[in-house]
This record gives structure tokens, sequence and C-alpha cells, in this order.
């Protein structure tokens, strides 16, 4: 069984940071594309930025400059740094991962999410 855990998430004034960190647990042979997702109210789940195990990253436009994300595949662990906040960056968080399970073959999980609120 494998597992995603986000943390970081929380309430921030507008400009001020936040990080994420995305950890996956279980019995995994090995961990592939990983990304952040995002959802806010009355809103589809959308990309926010990805990273593959080599380290080839891509980012939304709309995050660009403001966020970094990253991975230590040693730990099994995704990160995103997000500066700058905006109120429009107020969304559930979602970690998703793309992992080559032993006995499972490669699948594709999610994690429970964590809230970000950006609000004076």
């Amino acid at each position: 069984q494998v597992q995603l855990v986000e943390s970081g998430g929380g309430l921030v004034q507008p400009g001020g940071s936040l990080r994420l960190s995305c950890a996956a647990s279980g019995t995994i042979f090995s961990i592939y594309v990983m990304g952040w997702y995002r959802q806010a109210p009355g809103k589809q789940r959308e990309l926010v930025a990805g990273i593959t195990r080599g380290g080839n990253t891509n980012y939304a436009d709309s995050v660009k400059g403001r966020f970094t994300i990253s991975r230590d595949n040693a730990k099994n662990t995704m990160y995103l740094q997000m500066n700058s906040l905006k109120p429009e960056d107020t969304a559930v968080y979602y970690c998703n991962a793309d992992i080559h399970t032993v006995g499972a073959g490669r699948v594709d999980y999610w994690g429970q999410g964590t809230q970000v609120t950006v609000s004076s």
C-alpha cells in the first residue's frame, strides 16, 4: 500500500511564503513524474507544477517566477516553495505521483490535499 501525505499548508498574508511537502511511503520501487495540483472552490483542479525523476520541471503560467518545485528522490519527497502568494492562489493543493510499486506495477496516486489560504 502506498500513501502520499501533504503538509505545510495554512493561512498566509498576500506577499507571504509557504512551503508544501509531499512524502510518499509504502512498497515503492520507483517514483516517476510528480506534480502539484490545486482546486479552488467552484473551479476545476489544475496543474500547478510538475517534475520528472531527473529534475525537469514545468509550471502553470500563473505561478511562473513565484513557485519552485523540487524533489528528493532518496526520501521519496516532493516540495513546492511558494513565494509572493496572492489571494488567487487560495485552494486545496494536491500531490500526485506516478509510482511503480512492488507487486502492483505503475499506479497514479493522489494525496488527501492541504488547504492554502492567502488573505489579509
